[in-house]
């Protein structure tokens, strides 16, 4: 995996500027020297790699996209993208983390924060120093976030908040959560920092799938959180909907790293796996295979790199990000299957990665938006009439 040169089957590097190129190969090679040589043992034994956080820091890959002010990078949106793809040929899980730090917590932080808490936290969440996490999902709501049941209360000096909230990646390790819940009706945001009296994050055990990422609940008794810790300026439902639309993007990216994970495990094998007298690469059916994932991948890269370029220029709809990440998360999670057909018995050991990358696209398939929802999403796009109310 050393020498992994990735999957370009339409000379895509042609339309990537040198920025783009070089960031994307810094994490390509990470991922390879960092990541793939440990993740199969932290995700048979469910721990997150807590070592790879300072190292993914110096690669500037948390809040890749904000301004150089607050310690990040700077970047355009394909960087982000192209280092989500790369994270993802990795582990989902790690991913997801760098996902979560980046576009649930810091874009959050920086669109509808105060100037104060963004020095604050900005620059220290860019760094690795402090880790966050997002909570909107609760027990009974997911595809329906405004039947929130979480409540705020105004007090003297500040708010109290009562309520919980599920499936929450870095919940357990976060330092600071950005929570959403409702104040006198209307969902507005809140940072609620650890350690803060009655507000507790226990982790969620027993998971098949991102067994390499921290999952938890968060549990909110009487928590008081002062006043300077609301996010002024965020308005509505539509405020964690765009973070979530910010996380969408990336994740639409991020699958394609796992499709070239599987494709790549799937066809180094057949080439190397004898069966009558010859490679099984050489018979027909499993070439139809193969060139189903590099089709599909590379669909799916010139459809992400769409997306990002207007996503830089200001005019990206939120209907294209639900497009991009029903279609690559469905999309890559056959690939994995199928990926598993080919390794046949050998397809289910942790000496190869396809078994892992399958269990966690399940995972990565519901959240930030179930396939359904999204065809529903689009579905109202293109007919004017919504079928989820």
């Amino acid at each position: 995996m050393q020498n992994y040169t990735g999957v370009d089957y339409f000379n895509m590097d042609e339309l990537l500027s040198e920025d783009e190129i070089m960031v994307r190969d810094s994490v390509r090679d990470f991922v390879s020297a960092e990541i793939i040589p440990i993740i199969e043992e932290y995700n048979r034994e469910s721990k997150f790699p807590h070592q790879l956080i300072s190292k993914m820091a110096e690669l500037s890959l948390f809040g890749i996209t904000l301004p150089q002010k607050y310690g990040c990078a700077g970047m355009n949106s394909v960087v982000y993208g192209l280092a989500m793809q790369e994270l993802e040929r990795g582990d989902s899980g790690i991913r997801s983390f760098v996902s979560v730090q980046s576009s649930l917590v810091m874009y959050p932080i920086y669109t509808f924060g105060s100037e104060a808490q963004k020095d604050f936290w900005l620059p220290k969440l860019a760094s690795g120093e402090k880790i966050g996490c997002f909570g909107l999902t609760e027990p009974d709501f997911g595809s329906n976030p405004g039947g929130m049941i979480t409540k705020a209360e105004k007090v003297d000096g500040g708010y109290l908040l009562n309520g919980a909230k599920m499936w929450i990646t870095n919940g357990t390790l976060a330092d600071i959560a950005v929570v959403w819940a409702k104040l006198d009706g209307k969902v507005k945001g809140f940072l609620v920092e650890k350690g803060t009296k009655g507000f507790t994050a226990p982790e969620m055990k027993g998971k098949h799938s991102l067994r390499a990422s921290v999952t938890s609940e968060l549990i909110f008794d009487n928590v008081f959180i002062p006043e300077e810790n609301l996010l002024p300026n965020s308005d509505g439902l539509k405020s964690p909907l765009m973070c979530l639309n910010q996380a969408r993007y990336g994740i639409a990216w991020g699958v394609v790293g796992s499709m070239m994970a599987c494709y790549d495990s799937a066809l180094n094998y057949a080439k190397s796996r004898i069966q009558f007298g010859k490679p099984i690469a050489g018979f027909q059916m499993t070439q139809e295979k193969l060139v189903y994932f590099l089709t599909e991948i590379t669909k799916a890269q010139l459809l992400n790199l769409q997306l990002g370029r207007l996503k830089d220029n200001g005019k990206l709809r939120f209907q294209q990000v639900s497009m991009a990440k029903r279609n690559n998360c469905e999309i890559a999670l056959t690939v994995a299957r199928m990926s598993r057909e080919i390794l046949g018995a050998n397809g289910i050991l942790d000496e190869y990665p396809v078994m892992r990358h399958a269990a966690n696209l399940e995972s990565v398939k519901t959240y930030e938006g179930t396939h359904e929802m999204h065809t529903l999403i689009i579905g109202e796009d293109i007919t004017g009439l919504p079928a989820f109310s």
